[in-house]
């Protein structure tokens, strides 16, 4: 219930974000009209009718997708709250860190070597458009962001360390905490996803894709505390809710390109901290990522 009360929060929070989502819906639109009085003139390019009916039967079949591609992130600054029990050692903390910072890790160099395609923050997506008329599909995506706390950043603490009270504002060095979640922050969606034709002509056709989708997080963690460095490992770290808005191009009825505006809030509630996980480290913060992608489609079933 808490992660859902976040989410819609977080509709609130993100109005101005969906205001300008809206705006560029508005922009499309608009764009399609062009593009349709400009192919109306005779020589630009050639309407066939023909194509444009074949194109409307495939659609009346269900069609498959996958893609890959790649993404740039940005954060909202957020609370981290840190706490954790060393029974043996009797350490022991439990202090907020507010406002703090984070970037992403776009990770580019060399991208196209086959050893490193999984290195970059990259998206994997698997769909299907159901036939009909109504251009309704559900979506699997795994987002592979990365998400690192800015190291040296002034934020301010608030709470106890090894048994000292703080509540002042301080440099964040990497002895207190580091927190990277780099190999990463990974949203595990289920997206419920809309098309909407924007151009239909003989080799290409442009739609607009909208999507919304809920799903958890399967992140790698890469931490110190209190001079403690786990090395990390996979397993499941909270909840997040995405919805995103896109642009497809697609090309002899297969090919395809994509790029999509996601605003995401993710809600961190089970990030274990040191080597032997006996520290925790909660927080939520909204995310924004762009994505270009490179995609392929087929009708599949009967017509």
């Amino acid at each position: 219930m808490d992660f859902l009360s976040r989410a819609l929060y977080s509709w609130a929070s993100m109005k101005s974000f969906f205001i300008a989502l809206r705006l560029i819906f508005i922009a499309v639109l608009k764009l399609r009209v062009v593009l349709l009085i400009a192919v109306s003139f005779p020589g630009l390019i050639r309407f066939s009718v023909a194509q444009d009916l074949s194109e409307q039967k495939s659609r009346n079949q269900g069609q498959f997708y996958f893609s890959w591609g790649y993404n740039r992130d940005w954060y909202s600054k957020s609370d981290i709250h840190v706490y954790g029990h060393d029974p043996r050692s009797n350490t022991n903390y439990d202090f907020t860190l507010y406002n703090a910072k984070a970037s992403d890790k776009p990770d580019m160099w060399r991208w196209w070597y086959i050893d490193r395609l999984t290195i970059p923050q990259y998206d994997l997506t698997a769909g299907y458009f159901f036939k009909g008329k109504h251009n309704l599909g559900i979506e699997i995506g795994w987002n592979h962001l990365k998400y690192v706390v800015t190291p040296n950043q002034m934020v301010h603490i608030k709470g106890q360390i090894l048994g000292n009270q703080y509540d002042q504002n301080m440099q964040l060095y990497d002895t207190l905490l580091h927190l990277q979640h780099t190999n990463g922050n990974n949203y595990l969606l289920l997206n419920l996803v809309k098309r909407e034709s924007l151009l239909q002509r003989e080799k290409i056709q442009v739609d607009a894709i909208a999507k919304v989708g809920l799903g958890p997080m399967i992140s790698y963690t890469i931490d110190t505390i209190l001079g403690d460095r786990d090395p990390g490992y996979f397993h499941y770290h909270g909840m997040v809710f995405a919805t995103s808005l896109g642009v497809r191009a697609t090309f002899f009825n297969h090919i395809f390109v994509q790029t999509d505006m996601q605003a995401a809030l993710a809600d961190y509630t089970n990030t274990k901290l040191g080597h032997e996980h006996l520290g925790k480290s909660t927080q939520y913060f909204y995310s924004w990522q762009w994505t270009y992608e490179l995609g392929y489609t087929f009708p599949v079933g009967k017509k």
